[in-house]
């Protein structure tokens, strides 16, 4: 009794341990040794490696390291069972994703125990976070296969899609991966990590039971020499990809000019904001959930911890008082709040980025709180007095350790906030609706969280910015992610007119001797070209008909400046900016029989059917400006997840050779509705036709640095627009080679690209260009999560 009443006057946890019996007779059942998953059957294990529990150092299984030949009979299976699937109805592809949710359910306490024995996360967060997720994405996902016709029509499935996911969270990962792709038509290779294969492989055997078709999803366990062989292996369409972002820029080299499928899902360092004003007690545990969930070891947690400076010292101080209150100890004990970070290497990782934050003039608290010895532990963490230079204040630490910077108004916690080079998610804390909802679509990033934190649903999208990477998961906008227009896969190769050789080179023979260069256009006007050359352009006869600046590096460091400082063009209304367009069509309109004449003279075509195609497709981005627009989801949690479509911000466009007004208009059209600005390299062959466009441009009130123009020679500026980091996104249509350099070059800062790998896209066609095709590449989905109700 002396004890009860003891328990009962300190309120101290007691252990709770969740049984490993049935995940360790899973284990035993397949003599703890696994091979891979492949056309519906288990292959003999090859050379292995061991899966540990990181809580305690103890091997779990061997799990087979996939080899090229491993990768490639995966293929084989997928690409032999692509057929059948796709060609099922969306209704009966759906039924089997439903029937993969039931037996989820069915098992979800056997696979809550195994993921936590193999990952070390808390007991609590596998049974009531990870795996209700999984299993609400595959029922999801079944509805979106059956309405799949309906909303994407004239959409097609990639076909073997090869997806790498990452061990924070091993079966969430994979049912974010798999029950979209299959949603959709494709067939799957999978490749787990290799620190744990074991949930994804137990899934494979719920793919048995739910008779899921041979060879429809593949599951090849492995290193990173597995990963690589997906990634180059040429039969595979797509490649998605969860991990670190230096990983993510080598799949995107790695993938340059294939013409795969690309979707990268990769870090973050994601800023937790506190107001003034907020609820501290509510902030302080939503900090908890943001930082010390699974360890730290979430791409998006709330790393960067930003307090209000009035109210900084009083945080911190209950901050530190919380912290003491965590229980850090074995996952399978349903009292702990944090358990073991995944292997020996991530512990070093992080202890030795937590000395150079200290280093660097960072104050250290850790909690005086017990840890187990024998496991993968550290204590939660604290470190303040950070500058902004500070290695933890930009590093993606990947564990439980915070760093915390204050500031005093709320335009420098925007600043603050977007001061890093990822932008995966963030977290806003204050009782002020109007000032929650001004914030958010300031901030840089693909998820915000209102008075709340780390919410995650199948109906909400869920990817970044910058060098988180691109591509969604969830929703609607991860379904785009793995289809593409039908028409795509019926393209033909570009085939360019031979020039006749040039009749003269000097302008004044054919210039009446007066010398008629045009130069840039920057910032609203019109520059000579840094280099001091010029570049002939001839007709289709080799008559000389003008010449233009030969722009070099310096001329698109100028125009991306510019560009960047009219990025408030996003901002501008989407009223505004359809007028804008409107205005654009209007004075070109006015203008066409002069266009039509310099099109002529440039390429030997008829002028007036382009002019009058170009101002259509003005007038048609006009009308989507103030149309194309977001959603609410509507997630099981008390809670709107409003999906907000953003600009990307600077877009690089280098136009096709061909049709040299409509090729330019029919893509700067809806980059700046959009609310993008444009650095634009006109066709290299006749760009005389854009030169032009400089004065309808000063007569239609385009702001200054929202459409730039710069002359010369498409692969050397295409390799200058790729590299640089003031570009968000680069567009190039032209040859395969260069296609291929710019997807290669884009790495750097991880830009969205779109090319035409030396394919004929017909610009000219209206029903598959003026609707949503380049507008979905002009844009983003924020999403932001707003609480609702007591």
């Amino acid at each position: 009794m002396n004890k009860i009443a003891e328990i009962f006057t300190s309120l101290d946890y007691g252990p709770a341990p969740e049984s490993a019996d049935v995940a360790l007779a899973w284990l035993a059942a397949h003599d703890n040794t696994f091979g891979h998953f492949i056309n519906g059957a288990w292959t003999k294990p090859g050379k292995t490696f061991a899966s540990e529990n990181p809580a305690n150092g103890k091997k779990l299984a061997d799990v087979t390291d996939g080899t090229a030949a491993d990768v490639d009979a995966a293929v084989k299976a997928a690409r032999a069972a692509f057929p059948k699937w796709s060609a099922l109805s969306g209704y009966q592809r759906g039924k089997y994703l439903y029937a993969i949710a039931r037996l989820i359910q069915k098992h979800s306490r056997l696979f809550a125990v195994l993921e936590t024995m193999d990952n070390g996360k808390p007991i609590r967060e596998s049974r009531d976070v990870d795996i209700p997720l999984v299993a609400r994405h595959f029922y999801h996902h079944a509805g979106w296969a059956q309405h799949l016709e309906r909303e994407f029509p004239e959409h097609v499935p990639y076909g073997v899609c090869g997806q790498i996911i990452p061990w924070n969270f091993p079966l969430l990962m994979l049912a974010w991966k798999i029950a979209p792709a299959l949603a959709a038509g494709n067939t799957v290779v999978l490749k787990p990590a290799e620190f744990t294969s074991l949930t994804a492989l137990l899934f494979a055997e719920i793919c048995d039971k739910a008779h899921l078709p041979k060879g429809v999803v593949n599951i090849v366990t492995g290193e990173g020499d597995t990963g690589a062989a997906i990634t180059g292996h040429p039969d595979i369409d797509k490649i998605a990809f969860t991990g670190s972002t230096e990983v993510g820029k080598i799949i995107r080299r790695a993938t340059a000019g294939t013409g795969k499928g690309l979707s990268l899902e990769l870090g973050g360092k994601s800023p937790y904001i506190v107001f003034d004003d907020a609820d501290i007690d509510s902030a302080i545990e939503g900090l908890v959930d943001a930082i010390w969930f699974n360890q730290g070891q979430v791409c998006c947690a709330g790393s960067r911890l930003l307090v209000q400076e009035s109210i900084e010292e009083r945080f911190i101080e209950k901050l530190k008082k919380r912290m003491s209150t965590l229980r850090v100890g074995d996952p399978l004990d349903k009292a702990v709040d944090i358990g073991a970070l995944v292997a020996p290497v991530q512990v070093e990782r992080v202890r030795d980025l937590v000395k150079k934050g200290v280093a660097e003039g960072g104050q250290l608290y850790e909690p005086d709180i017990d840890v187990p010895g024998g496991g993968c532990f550290i204590k939660p963490t604290l470190i303040t007095n950070v500058s902004t230079a500070n290695t933890v204040a930009n590093e993606e630490i990947f564990g439980p350790v915070l760093v915390e910077m204050s500031f005093r108004t709320p335009e420098e916690a925007v600043a603050l906030a977007n001061n890093t080079r990822y932008g995966l998610a963030a977290t806003i804390w204050t009782e002020n609706v109007n000032l929650a909802l001004d914030i958010a679509p300031k901030l840089k990033a693909g998820v915000v969280w209102i008075n709340s934190t780390n919410n995650f649903d199948a109906a909400v999208g869920f990817g970044g910015y910058k060098e988180s990477g691109f591509g969604r998961e969830g929703g609607k906008e991860g379904m785009v992610s793995y289809l593409k227009a039908k028409w795509e896969k019926e393209l033909k190769p570009f085939v360019a007119a031979t020039p006749k050789a040039a009749k003269s080179a000097n302008p004044l023979d054919d210039a009446g001797g007066v010398d008629q260069t045009a130069k840039m256009y920057i910032g609203g006007k019109q520059a000579r070209p840094d280099s001091g050359y010029s570049r002939p352009v001839h007709g289709p006869n080799g008559a000389l008909v003008g010449e233009v600046g030969d722009g070099n590096r310096k001329d698109i460091r100028n125009a991306v400046e510019a560009a960047r400082v009219a990025l408030g063009w996003a901002t501008t209304s989407a009223h505004n900016r359809a007028q804008i367009l409107y205005f654009l069509a209007e004075n070109l309109e006015y203008r066409a029989d002069e266009f039509a004449a310099r099109i002529k003279a440039q390429t030997g075509e008829d002028g007036a059917a382009e002019v009058a195609a170009s101002v259509e497709r003005l007038f048609a981005f006009a009308g989507w400006a103030d149309k194309y627009d977001g959603a609410v989801h509507n997630p099981p949690q008390r809670m709107v997840a409003t999906a907000m479509v953003e600009a990307l911000g600077a877009i690089a466009i280098l136009a096709p050779p061909s049709r040299p007004l409509l090729g330019s208009i029919a893509l700067i059209a809806p980059a700046l509705a959009m609310g993008n600005t444009v650095v634009l390299v006109p066709s290299e062959r006749s760009p005389l036709s854009l030169t032009d466009f400089y004065q309808v441009l000063e007569t239609s009130d385009v702001p200054s640095g929202v459409l730039n123009i710069v002359t010369g020679e498409s692969k050397v500026l295409a390799k200058t627009l790729a590299e640089h980091d003031g570009i968000d996104a680069i567009w190039f249509a032209g040859d395969a080679e260069t296609s291929a350099m710019v997807e290669k070059a884009s790495a750097g800062n991880v830009k969205q690209t779109w090319t035409s790998r030396g394919l004929y896209y017909d610009l000219s066609d209206k029903a598959k260009f003026e609707g949503d095709y380049f507008l979905r590449r002009a844009t983003q989905v924020k999403n932001v999560w707003i609480p609702y109700g007591a």
